[in-house]
């Protein structure tokens, strides 16, 4: 196709598409679908070789958000069975974290719920990046903690913090129908604002929300000009109490279409494989590592992951290699221009998975830690399984969903 070897040569020399173009990739027939995949690989390795960087979320706060974001189990009002607890202590989210390293993760996710931090959350956090950087001194370290108010960027900046996490989700245009708690501007200002305290800027979308194609690319494109390290593409958990509950829009085509769509448009950025990618993409996982360059590693925030050992297989099995603590993720001109900025190592992405807290600060010490006992959680999640449906019904696909009742927060391992 034409359209393709014009897409591979403008990634190969980071020249953006035309949104024609990148409108002309969502619409492939499957038919087409190995081609487009073959041609986003081109570019993927070009940048990336065959390397998958391995990220691990620690859930710092999970639920008591006051915020409506439509998508999150954590939101004002859900009646999703989720764990709900107010901050770990250092020594705990150091411990999960570890966990993860172990893993083979080279990046550890720090994530809180609420709108944004308060300034004894951020001393909080800044604890927590001390205690972790105390056992693991070469881990990298994202926040993600909401919206920043003034000076809290150079806060984390100092405590260690080499990247923040926000995602702006979906297009401007649709924002209001996702969240009317706070605004697509805010969000873009909080990334801004972590760019210029000289974090790495980490932002991405979340697809399946019933949004259009033409959003799809308006997002994407927004993201490009904001020029973030990294963009997380997340497919949309459809988790029961939340109000998008019963949008299973997405097909593994679609969803390999929508990532070669994002690798063309932001060719030379690590493009992450993050939430919901087990649910959607399915037994398709391995293909989608032809075009992402980084993943998460077991569970995400609130639900449960693909198992960790599963995770590992499915890279090899591909033909990829986990990425090691002595290699720069970012291709060598992106990475010289994050060390002459100040972010570090220039291999500095963000969150998926959901990562990107969407409400206000709850009350400190506003709960207790839900620890949930040993013979509370099926034997299957226990395990690491993933539960698994056949498609074809909402209450099959439903099925596809586990809420996570393992790891930070409980009495039990983590998944990594």
């Amino acid at each position: 196709m034409d359209l393709l070897n014009t897409l591979v040569e403008k990634g190969l020399r980071r020249e953006t598409p035309s949104r024609e173009e990148a409108l002309a990739v969502l619409a492939t027939s499957d038919d087409e679908l190995l081609d487009v995949v073959a041609a986003a690989g081109k570019v993927r390795r070009a940048w990336f070789g065959r390397r998958v960087k391995l990220n691990y979320l620690v859930n710092l706060k999970s639920g008591l958000c006051p915020e409506d974001c439509s998508y999150c189990s954590q939101r004002l009002g859900s009646k999703s069975g989720i764990l709900k607890y107010t901050w770990l202590k250092p020594e705990q989210a150091a411990a999960a974290a570890g966990a993860g390293v172990a893993g083979g993760a080279k990046r550890v996710c720090l994530v809180a719920s609420g709108r944004g931090p308060t300034d004894r959350d951020v001393d909080r956090v800044s604890q927590t990046i001390a205690a972790i950087k105390e056992e693991h001194q070469d881990v990298e370290i994202c926040a993600c903690l909401g919206l920043l108010s003034d000076g809290q960027a150079e806060r984390l900046k100092g405590a260690g913090a080499n990247a923040y996490n926000h995602n702006l989700n979906t297009s401007e245009a649709t924002y209001g129908d996702i969240t009317t708690t706070h605004t697509y501007a805010d969000r873009v200002s909080t990334v801004q604002q972590a760019q210029a305290a000289g974090m790495s800027a980490c932002s991405g979308l979340i697809a399946g929300m019933g949004e259009s194609d033409e959003d799809l690319v308006d997002v994407v494109f927004s993201l490009r000009e904001l020029d973030p390290d990294s963009v997380p593409v997340n497919f949309l958990i459809p988790i029961e109490g939340t109000p998008l509950a019963g949008d299973w829009n997405l097909t593994p085509q679609r969803c390999l279409r929508i990532l070669a769509m994002v690798r063309f448009v932001c060719p030379d950025v690590e493009v992450r494989l993050a939430g919901g990618r087990e649910i959607h993409l399915r037994t398709l996982q391995p293909l989608a590592l032809n075009l992402a360059n980084s993943i998460f590693l077991g569970d995400y925030l609130t639900t449960e992951g693909q198992s960790g050992k599963d995770d590992l297989a499915m890279i090899a099995d591909a033909g990829f290699e986990v990425e090691g603590t002595d290699t720069t993720t970012l291709p060598a001109h992106r990475a010289d221009a994050a060390a002459a900025a100040g972010a570090g190592c220039g291999g500095h992405g963000g969150e998926g998975g959901g990562c990107g807290p969407c409400g206000d600060a709850a009350p400190v010490d506003a709960a207790p830690v839900d620890a949930v006992p040993a013979d509370a959680v099926p034997a299957q999640a226990a395990a690491g399984a993933t539960v698994s449906a056949p498609a074809g019904t909402r209450e099959s696909h439903a099925g596809l969903v586990a809420v996570r009742r393992r790891g930070a927060g409980t009495d039990l391992p983590p998944n990594a």
